[in-house]
């Protein structure tokens, strides 16, 4: 089995630190800055007494920097799911190959299990992790040691439970920032409702635009970091459905192109 701590802890590291470097990037550039030129043309028509309407441009709805945490959060799950599924894709065409090539007709003896597993074992080593090389060529030693086809069955029913639950497990991350990103909202929202509780004296003395600002927080807040787990789970649905299709494939494969073909011994 391939080291953890490899290509894809690599990965995600990289990819968090590039979406810090390029969200901030962008709240410092661009979103901040004309936000803030918003807001300061706002407050000055309000103080010269001129009706202005409060405009919610998407700049000042996400100015802030629980929304800036949401959306970093946002790319890294984006960019692990991306990892998985281009690792999904590639398992899924070595189920368009012929791995076990055996002709029709043909009856599988266990003496005959070890022929068939050397195309397996000739495939490059980060494919003999797959799936379902990883099952057929369990499938074929079980069978070439026992000879029993139950054996057989058992072993790639154990094989694909093993993946099904790893498969589940490597999405946890996934799963905690969907959690974490309507949490951070929530922050932002006691943050504002309290910015807005500490300045209800100017509210009183007849200056509500504290009062409005810090509402505003709370409410953008929370309503970024809502769309934005909606998109995350979305796509981990998406995701899951595709790892557990490939699941139900390998084993279908299995059974079609060598259960069929085994024979045990009188």
């Amino acid at each position: 089995m391939k080291n953890p701590l490899s290509g894809e802890f690599l990965f995600q590291v990289a990819a968090l630190l590039l979406a810090i470097i390029v969200v901030h990037g962008a709240y410092v550039g661009a979103i901040r800055p004309v936000a803030d030129a918003q807001l300061r043309e706002q407050a000055a028509a309000i103080a010269a007494g001129a009706e202005a309407v409060p405009e919610r441009s998407l700049a000042v709805v996400i100015r802030d920097f629980e929304q800036e945490a949401c959306f970093i959060l946002l790319i890294w799950a984006l960019a692990i799911m991306g990892y998985k599924g281009r690792q999904n894709l590639r398992e899924r065409r070595l189920l368009e190959a012929s791995l076990i090539d055996i002709p029709e007709g043909t009856s599988v003896l266990p003496p005959d299990a070890r022929e068939y597993s050397r195309s397996i074992e000739a495939l490059p080593g980060e494919q003999q992790d797959y799936l379902l090389p990883r099952t057929l060529l369990a499938a074929l030693q079980r069978f070439a040691t026992t000879g029993s086809i139950q054996a057989v069955s058992d072993t790639i029913r154990e094989q694909v439970e093993v993946e099904s639950d790893r498969l589940d497990s490597e999405l946890s991350m996934v799963r905690y920032i969907a959690w974490a990103i309507p949490s951070i909202g929530f922050i932002g929202t006691v943050r504002g409702i309290g910015d807005a509780l500490g300045q209800a004296y100017e509210a009183v003395e007849g200056d509500i635009s504290g009062v409005t600002a810090s509402l505003g927080v709370a409410f953008n807040s929370t309503f970024v970091a809502l769309v934005l787990s909606i998109i995350i789970m979305f796509c981990l649905h998406q995701l899951q459905l595709a790892q557990e299709r490939l699941v139900l494939d390998a084993q279908r494969y299995t059974d079609k192109r060598l259960m069929r073909h085994l024979v045990a011994p009188d």
